[in-house]
């Protein structure tokens, strides 16, 4: 039997392995017959937008500025708005704009109610909210709640307050340790580099206690075991939900609630030294109190008509246990970053899916899969590093051996078109659909990122993916700009701009816009998903979903196809004609492929 495979009328796959040559060393067995195994996910039972959605990320600072400040903006956004929309997908998650001394890029926020003077006003929200709503996508707004900046008033408030004073509860401040509390409270390490705590004078000025940072240390955290953060919180999502926002993508949702007593923990902040499994057992991520958060933010957002969702950047381990926060009282959504970081391997990537959607599947909620975000590589970079290895967080630099840009194109299609025809969410790095990799040449005097600094160069930091989008060829910073950008753009960015890109039929962009359209005609966002038998051991990845057969090729050598009409494939080269295949055809190394049997 073949599961769901009658949805394939019966059809077989019959693949057969090309003989070997110089080029293309053989991969065993020499024949393959395989066919679709039982279903790994049956089709949504649900049809709500954000169960299939596509998801569009802008970061602000490098979207499009209209003020000749260097600075992305959101009057810029909404100018570029009907270019996005363009692509087809159903919303954009837009990353802080809010007040803030940006010494985080926009994630130390100095006021959760107000728009950044760098990225407009409250009146220029309103009009992109108008624009998108002409457009039909929704705009999700990225909150904060783990932290806040330093300049906050609250803050202010606290440190001009003395020790066990109410302001001060709303953050956590603690006793040192050691002789005269020289010595931090306990040994946590800031997810930046250094420790996680910064003393402070008391306001008579002697030295006084220490408040907890996780990132850097202009962003205290919040104390969440006092009810008016809570509320205050609470009020600030109905702030932008009644400005119209569809939804917030909550920042560092893991980490709200630290365990009682703050205790040690050995491991470092950003789980760099726990492959697999980091903030298993970490006092300062997954607390079970966060979910009671939540909990109240979902019943907040289902008060209000268009189903306004949250999506959590959850970065918890297991797989199974990231499930626990799309309960079906709780967030519509959490990223899968297992599958993000999960490697150019057919048997990682096939176990890692089947575990996402048995986890996902088993609280009735949709998996999200992404391949980039501002925080790590794009996946162009990635996908064609040399190196091992990248370091953790991080990209490539000057001094490191660069990445094989062709290699990492045709992977990062290939990886896209195999990511979008996956039931589930889907989320798009903006710059991506002009198959941008980072800025690896980036020198070093332009970085602005926090872990840059704080670990004297140690660590690169993100910069590299945040560089400012290329548009067209008018002005120096390829349109993004009048003036230079706040970093520079890579030499040659100028033949991969949205202009350049609009006049090739055979540009990423055309490709992307493809893709969005196949899988919402397909409807594969809502389908299921029967992986091909057989693969085990190979570097072969398939899987049907919905009557659309979606093969990846991780390997080495040309792989036949069988008969059917290909809907896409992801290069022009990705499909080459075979005399050893009964379709006459087969699908090149680093390619992928949907057939229609």
């Amino acid at each position: 039997m073949y599961g769901n495979a009658s949805t394939f009328d019966g059809f077989v796959v019959m693949l057969e392995r090309m003989p070997q040559t110089d080029e293309h060393p053989a991969t065993p067995p020499a024949h393959l017959e395989f066919r679709l195994e039982d279903a790994t996910h049956a089709p949504s039972s649900g049809n709500e937008w954000w169960r299939r959605s596509v998801i569009y990320q802008i970061y602000p600072r490098s979207f499009r500025d209209t003020t000749g400040s260097g600075i992305g903006d959101l009057p810029g956004i909404t100018a570029e708005l009907h270019h996005i929309a363009s692509l087809g997908v159903d919303a954009i998650w837009l990353s802080p704009f809010f007040a803030s001394p940006q010494k985080d890029a926009g994630y130390d926020v100095s006021d959760y109610r107000a728009v950044d003077p760098l990225f407009g006003t409250l009146a220029d929200f309103d009009e992109l909210i108008a624009e998108a709503n002409r457009l039909e996508i929704k705009i999700l707004v990225d909150i904060v709640p783990n932290h806040c900046s330093s300049e906050h008033a609250m803050f202010r408030e606290a440190l001009a307050s003395p020790r066990g004073s109410a302001a001060r509860e709303h953050f956590i401040f603690r006793d040192g340790r050691g002789k005269d509390g020289q010595l931090p409270p306990n040994n946590w390490q800031s997810h930046f580099g250094g420790s996680a705590w910064t003393r402070v004078p008391d306001p008579d000025g002697a030295p006084g206690q220490y408040y907890l940072h996780l990132f850097d240390h202009s962003q205290p955290d919040f104390n969440w075991d006092n009810p008016a953060v809570g509320d205050e919180f609470e009020s600030i999502l109905r702030f932008w939900l009644d400005r119209g926002a569809g939804g917030f993508r909550v920042d560092v949702a893991h980490a709200l609630i630290k365990a009682s007593g703050l205790p040690d923990w050995h491991g470092r902040a950003d789980g760099a030294d726990s492959p697999g499994y980091p903030f298993a057992d970490a006092p300062m991520f997954g607390q079970p109190a966060v979910h009671d958060v939540y909990r109240r933010w979902r019943s907040i957002c289902d008060q209000y008509p268009g189903e306004r969702v949250l999506c959590a950047e959850a970065n918890v381990h297991p797989i199974e246990a990231m499930a626990d926060w799309v309960r079906p009282d709780e967030m519509h959504q959490s990223f899968n970053f297992p599958f993000l970081h999960t490697g150019w391997d057919a048997a990682a990537l096939k176990a890692i899916i089947t575990r996402s959607l048995k986890a996902f599947d088993a609280v009735g909620a949709p998996s999200t899969w992404v391949l980039s975000n501002h925080d790590v590589p794009r996946h162009a970079t990635r996908l064609g590093a040399v190196s091992p290895a990248l370091r953790p967080g991080d990209g490539l630099g000057p001094e490191d051996v660069q990445p094989d840009p062709v290699l990492g194109l045709a992977r990062a299609r290939a990886a896209t078109l195999f990511m979008l025809g996956l039931p589930g969410g889907a989320y798009i790095y903006q710059g991506e659909e002009l198959g941008l990799g980072d800025h690896t040449l980036l020198p070093h005097e332009y970085r602005q990122d926090p872990s840059y600094a704080r670990t004297n160069g140690e660590r690169l930091g993100r910069d590299g993916c945040r560089v400012p989008l290329p548009w067209n060829d008018s002005t120096p910073s390829l349109g993004f700009s009048d003036a230079a950008g706040w970093l520079p753009q890579p030499e040659g960015w100028g033949t991969v701009t949205r202009q350049a890109q609009e006049a090739d039929p055979d540009s990423t962009l055309h490709f992307y816009r493809l893709a969005l359209d196949l899988r919402r005609t397909h409807n594969l966002g809502l389908g299921n998903l029967n992986w091909v038998e057989g693969t085990d051991g190979a570097q072969l990845l398939g899987f049907g979903n919905s009557g659309v057969l979606v093969l990846l090729n991780l390997g080495t050598a040309p792989v036949p196809l069988p008969a059917g009409d290909v809907l896409l494939a992801s290069s022009a080269t990705a499909v080459a004609r075979s005399t050893e295949a009964a379709s006459g055809l087969a699908l090149n190394p680093d390619a992928a492929v949907w057939l229609r049997p």
